[in-house]
């Protein structure tokens, strides 16, 4: 079945080259895949494997795994194979993370809520007491290796503005690691003024201003609307100073709904490529879409490298 429906982009996303350079030179993590009985997610594994970005560890039904292996040509005899049927899977990876057995966690095929309600509360034992966790999308354009950080579009629902802050850090360090010495940050809201009975503008403006202290690496604006954030004629029409404004390199959105629906239609309606990494836990948990090609899951095995290369 095809998609002819006009605001769906016909461009193939490509994985970007920026991306699997600076993650060659690092060591490859052992990966533990979830559910790794799907036939997507674990051709996504092997192409990984076989690019050099993951050691693999195959966690699920061990019956299916060997199953889909087969289905897809890849000869798995050689590779661990942890029997953990069904919602047991994110249990066991948390286990083998806790215990330094693999460096990183990537989503098979899992719904999302069940794959990280094995791995984040406090008794999965892969985060500090109070820390808090971000997913964060790595996307780049078609025809650009640039990327831009969205977060938070797939774990913290609605974000408080402390939550917030967590995810603004995590994002700004990911952006650190790729080479972006001084990232720039938009806070997403639907105007760029401070509107009392529009909260999400208060919170953003608080969050700047905190950000000032601490983290004085990055440059941090909010609100800021998604106009202003993209573009340096919007700002220069609307007579907006700012050094984000069309420069930037994270957005933090104010929920899941608006960082689910942006993220979508960069991938859906631009042919954007999205890799996808929640950040926070003892390892990086790899979280792609279901619905996300081949290109995406390359790209998170390589984010996936370089986030495990820098993790304490």
């Amino acid at each position: 079945m095809t998609d002819d429906y006009p605001f769906l982009s016909t461009t193939t996303p490509h994985c970007p080259q920026s991306l699997l350079d600076r993650a060659a030179p690092l060591n490859v993590p052992r990966v533990a895949l979830v559910n790794a009985g799907g036939a997507n997610p674990l051709q996504g594994l092997r192409e990984a494997v076989d690019a050099g970005l993951a050691d693999p560890v195959l966690i699920g039904d061990s019956n299916r795994i060997n199953e889909t292996a087969d289905k897809i040509g890849w000869d798995i005899s050689h590779l661990p194979i942890i029997d953990a049927p069904k919602e047991t899977a994110s249990h066991k990876a948390a286990e083998l993370a806790r215990n330094g057995e693999v460096d990183a966690i990537m989503k098979g095929q899992v719904h999302t809520s069940t794959f990280l309600k094995g791995l984040l509360p406090s008794a999965a034992g892969l985060r500090e007491k109070g820390s808090r966790c971000a997913h964060i999308f790595h996307i780049t354009g078609p025809n650009s290796d640039r990327p831009l950080l969205l977060t938070d579009a797939a774990l913290n629902v609605n974000p408080d503005v402390e939550t917030r802050k967590a995810c603004l850090t995590h994002a700004v360090q990911l952006a650190k690691h790729l080479g972006i010495d001084t990232p720039r940050a938009g806070l997403l809201a639907p105007t760029e003024d401070v509107i009392p009975s529009v909260q999400n503008t208060v919170e953003s403006a608080e969050i700047a201003d905190w950000a000032k202290t601490a983290l004085p690496d990055a440059i941090v604006q909010g609100p800021m609307a998604l106009d202003l954030i993209f573009s340096k004629a919007a700002a220069s029409a609307k007579k907006y100073k700012s050094d984000v404004a069309g420069n930037a390199d994270i957005m933090v959105v104010p929920n899941i709904t608006s960082g689910n629906a942006l993220f979508k239609l960069m991938v859906l309606g631009m042919g954007c490529c999205a890799a996808g990494i929640v950040l926070g836990a003892k390892v990086p948990i790899l979280l792609t879409s279901r619905s996300q090609k081949a290109p995406d899951r390359m790209a998170s095995a390589a984010l996936g490298v370089i986030a495990a290369g820098y993790q304490p």
